[in-house]
């Protein structure tokens, strides 16, 4: 397995790998971009070359972050706000209508637990879910191998890691249900 299967398939893998230094970079190139252009018409075009994919009528709003883009899946008019932080290294999708407030870090990369592994530079990632029609308030943290079932909101400054129900109120940190919806 070349280390981009690796971690996309949720194996510990070298992101010193020239492959994925070279995706981080054209990455980091169009973030730059992106983040520095005044018009919304050119930032659409910018996003719709980085990401997976870009829903119609969805907005992401400078300053925004992302590790790849390519594992980033937006879905039909979602909101993202600003100072968004996406490290997708593995897949992260957010469904149709998603509310995602300002400061939140949506985060697939993981380390090993085991400290030889962490000492020899490798890394994880598991695929975040965030379900269509969900909101996400502002500075929470969702972590690796998290789904937000559709309809939920995750109150601001919550730290996700564990799966949340669909149509619940869930806050805190650790993130739990608060009530259903």
């Amino acid at each position: 397995m070349t280390e981009r299967e690796k971690m996309l398939a949720g194996e510990p893998y070298d992101p010193r790998d020239p492959e994925l230094v070279e995706e981080r970079r054209r990455a980091q190139g169009a973030v730059i971009a992106f983040n520095a252009e005044p018009d919304e018409v050119r930032r659409l075009q910018v996003l719709r070359g980085l990401l997976g994919s870009f829903g119609d009528l969805s907005l992401i709003v400078p300053p925004f972050f992302c590790d790849y883009g390519t594992h980033l899946h937006l879905g039909y008019d979602s909101f993202v706000n600003t100072n968004s932080v996406f490290l997708d290294c593995a897949e992260i999708r957010v469904g149709d209508h998603a509310r995602i407030g300002p400061g939140v870090q949506v985060l697939a990369a993981d380390h090993p637990r085991e400290p030889e592994q962490r000492v020899a530079d490798f890394e994880l990632a598991a695929p975040v879910t965030i379900g269509a029609r969900t909101w996400i308030g502002a500075g929470a943290i969702i972590c690796p191998g998290v789904t937000i079932g559709e309809h939920s909101i995750v109150g601001a400054g919550s730290v996700v890691v564990r799966d949340v129900p669909e149509r619940v109120m869930a806050a805190g940190n650790p993130c739990r249900v608060i009530r259903e919806l």
